[in-house]
């Protein structure tokens, strides 16, 4: 039914080309929703967010979609693919309030009105733009990686790294961790592995690779968070492993046998140690917005020695679960303090990680799954919020679904969050937005708008660690692997304290 629904589409959109389409005038109303792909009933969008599209899930013959708001409106045959300076009208003049969208559809000689529903224009923008890494959930072809950049005001989409570019089939390369500083374009960095290893960090029109090994500390820097005004970049430092299940519906773990944090200095090239705990997995750091704390999550855990490292944080996964802790920054020293519990998860039997701490300093938005700190294959991860004034802390209300949420990010004003979710197939990660508002209320989330609504469908890919940022990055792909083709480049300076 679904490739015969399809083909109705595509016939539908060729015969709206040829003559304008009316909205039925005879129809019998349905009390229930329509089902359609994506759900974009009853959510809550930017005011300069692109136009949203959608197409019908059930059988019809023909289908007519009016967007409108007092007096104006947008309608399609098929599906709904709202013209954009229409769209940009619209929702400017429904702006704080809501646009109505009604679905008809025709079986036999009957068209039926389903129950309308409403798309809630916000007053709050979004950043324009976001970063991702696109990957095919194969796991053998990780050549073909890319990191992307989308702007959310329109549909254009361009690649800033290509993987293949440094890379081959017997000469890999992966890329990842991708990061910027507050979502300045002009301070972007991402690690590549193996072939033309290093981390390769952009600071105010400098292009940079970084050898980031040193004996002094545990592996090269991984997960990253810039500081929001200093040139400093910490990491966690992991060795970590992958591990596929035959049985379990979540179907591969990514674990750490060891994790330490450390610090960078991007101006003098030099890292040292914040937490080296052999009996703490400290990882995903992350700055609160004054830069005066460092979060990140810890997992206490002592090896019995009896088997490897590796082979035992396989065994006992389910007993490693991280709480969230911080550290205080001293802004004029560089010097850390001690450490701090946040949140006890582990008290819960839950395990926290991905801590994201809200741009005015109220919230933290982190990861909770029944254990590990890699939740984007465990289907029980959810996105929980705590107020850290009150320390009221829970599970969204409205954003989280029955599938996996992880991977999250703040916008630049705080009202919007955007996450990786699998709530559509299981099976391929793509970006969900929500808006919260001052008071840590969340909005129903809605995936990210594409022109043709059945195109994350057909991609056959998946989304990786979605960013904002406030503007576009105007380095070219070439421009980025001839920087990453520089091998043989120092190791990093280690120094006992920050300077």
């Amino acid at each position: 039914m679904i490739k015969a629904v399809g083909m109705f589409f595509l016939a539908a959109a060729l015969m709206a080309s040829c003559a304008k389409v009316q909205v039925p005038t005879d129809y019998k109303k349905s009390d229930k929703l329509p089902r359609l792909y994506p759900d974009v009933t009853e959510i809550t969008i930017p005011v300069n967010i692109c136009p949203i599209s959608f197409e019908l899930r059930q059988p019809a013959d023909e289908v007519v979609c009016r967007y409108k708001y007092e007096g104006q409106e947008i309608v399609s045959g098929g599906d709904m693919r709202p013209d954009i300076d229409e769209w940009k009208q619209i929702t400017q003049a429904a702006k704080g309030k809501a646009i109505t969208a009604e679905v008809y559809a025709k079986n036999g000689d009957e068209w039926t009105l389903y129950k309308p529903f409403s798309i809630y224009v916000s007053e709050d923008s979004i950043d324009p733009y976001i970063t991702y890494r696109l990957i095919s959930p194969s796991y053998v072809t990780y050549e073909e990686l890319t990191l992307n950049q989308r702007c959310l005001e329109n549909y254009d989409e361009k690649v800033l790294v290509d993987n293949m570019l440094c890379g081959t089939e017997t000469d890999g390369q992966c890329v990842n961790c991708h990061n910027s500083q507050l979502g300045n374009p002009e301070r972007f960095q991402f690690h590549a592995r193996q072939n033309h290893g290093g981390t390769l960090i952009a600071y105010d029109g400098k292009l940079m690779k970084v050898n980031m090994k040193n004996d002094s500390i545990l592996s090269a820097g991984v997960y990253p968070a810039w500081h929001p005004t200093l040139p400093l970049i910490a990491y966690s430092t992991n060795k970590t492993g992958q591990s596929f299940h035959t049985r379990d519906l979540n179907k591969i773990e990514v674990l750490d046998s060891e994790s330490d944090l450390i610090v960078f200095d991007v101006m003098n090239n030099e890292v040292t140690n914040i937490e080296n705990d052999t009996t703490e997995f400290e990882c995903f750091p992350c700055w609160s917005p004054d830069g005066q704390w460092l979060y990140y999550g810890s997992a206490h855990f002592e090896y019995y020695d009896t088997i490897p490292k590796d082979a035992e944080s396989i065994k006992r996964a389910y007993e490693i679960k991280y709480n969230i802790y911080r550290k205080p920054f001293d802004l004029k020293t560089h010097q850390f303090g001690e450490k701090e519990l946040v949140f006890d998860a582990v008290s819960l039997d839950k395990s926290a990680t991905f801590p994201r701490i809200s741009p005015d300093g109220k919230f933290l938005l982190v990861g909770v799954g029944g254990w590990g700190c890699f939740h984007i294959w465990h289907r029980d991860a959810d996105l929980w919020l705590m107020n850290l004034e009150t320390k009221e802390v829970g599970p969204l209300k409205k954003a989280n679904s029955d599938n996996v949420e992880s991977f999250h990010a703040w916008s630049s004003n705080g009202r919007w969050i955007i996450f990786s979710s699998r709530r559509d197939d299981g099976g391929f990660t793509r970006p969900y937005i929500a808006h919260i508002d001052k008071d840590g209320n969340d909005t129903k989330a809605f995936e990210l708008p594409t022109e043709d609504p059945d195109y994350h469908r057909q991609s056959m890919k998946s989304y990786n660690v979605t960013e904002f940022l406030r503007a576009p990055i105007n380095i070219k792909p070439q421009t980025i692997a001839d920087k990453l083709k520089e091998d043989g480049l120092p190791p990093v300076k280690y120094v006992q304290k920050l300077k």
